[in-house]
C-alpha cells in the first residue's frame, strides 16, 4: 500500500507499555517495513524512569529507524504548560539515556506549538519529526531541517484494525535514495 516506514508506539511515561507493541513490531519486520519505536513523553514522570521503561520494552529488538520521543501537550497541559526548565531537564535526561543505551540519537516528535515553546533552540542537535496537519507543505522551520513530517491524521490502510479510526501519515524529508542512505546510517 506504499508504506515505506512505520513508527510503532512502545511506551508512555514511566510504566505504560503498549499491549500491541511486540505484535506490531513483529508484523512490521515480517512485512519488510523499516520501523522505529516511539515513546509518549509524560510531564508527570522523571526522564530517567521513562527511558528505562522504553529501553525495557525494546528487549533487545533491533529497529531500522531510531527511537522517537513524542513530545506534545495532553490533558490539562494544553492550558497549563509545565515549567520550561524542569521539563527540558527531564526530556534531556531521557534522550541522553536512550542514546547512551542504543547508540543512536532519538528523534523528537513535536507539534508546532510544543516545538516553539520547549524545543526550538534547546534541542537542535536532535533530529526533528514535526506534526502539523494544517500547514503542510507550506511551513518551513527557522534555521532548521526536519527529518519526518506528520502531514495527516486521517489516513486509512486496508487491514488496519486498531482502536483509532485513522492512521497518522508521515513523509521523510528526501527521496528514495536519501531514505536508503538514512536507513544505512541509522
Amino acid at each position: 500500500q506504499g508504506v515505506r516506514f512505520a513508527f510503532i508506539k512502545a511506551t508512555e511515561g514511566s510504566s505504560h507499555v503498549d499491549e500491541r507493541f511486540a505484535q506490531n513490531a513483529g508484523e512490521a519486520l515480517a512485512a519488510g517495513v523499516p520501523a522505529g519505536a516511539y515513546h509518549f513523553f509524560s510531564f508527570e514522570s522523571p526522564g530517567q524512569t521513562q527511558a528505562e521503561n522504553l529501553l525495557s520494552a525494546l528487549e533487545g529488538r533491533e529497529f531500522a529507524l531510531p527511537c522517537a520521543v513524542d513530545f506534545e501537550f495532553y490533558g490539562a497541559f494544553f492550558e497549563n504548560p509545565p515549567d520550561l526548565e524542569d521539563t527540558r531537564a527531564e526530556l534531556r535526561a531521557m534522550l541522553e539515556a536512550v542514546e547512551a543505551e542504543t547508540g543512536r540519537k532519538p528523534l523528537l516528535y513535536a507539534t508546532w506549538r510544543s516545538y516553539r515553546m520547549y524545543l526550538m533552540g534547546a534541542f537542535d542537535d536532535y533530529p526533528l519529526w514535526i506534526r502539523d496537519v494544517y500547514l503542510w507543505p507550506g511551513l518551513t522551520l527557522p534555521n532548521r531541517d526536519w527529518t519526518f513530517w506528520q502531514y495527516s491524521d486521517k489516513g486509512t490502510l486496508a487491514g488496519y484494525t486498531g482502536e483509532e479510526e485513522h492512521i497518522d501519515l508521515n513523509v521523510y524529508n528526501g527521496g528514495e535514495e536519501e531514505f536508503a542512505a538514512y536507513l544505512a546510517a541509522a
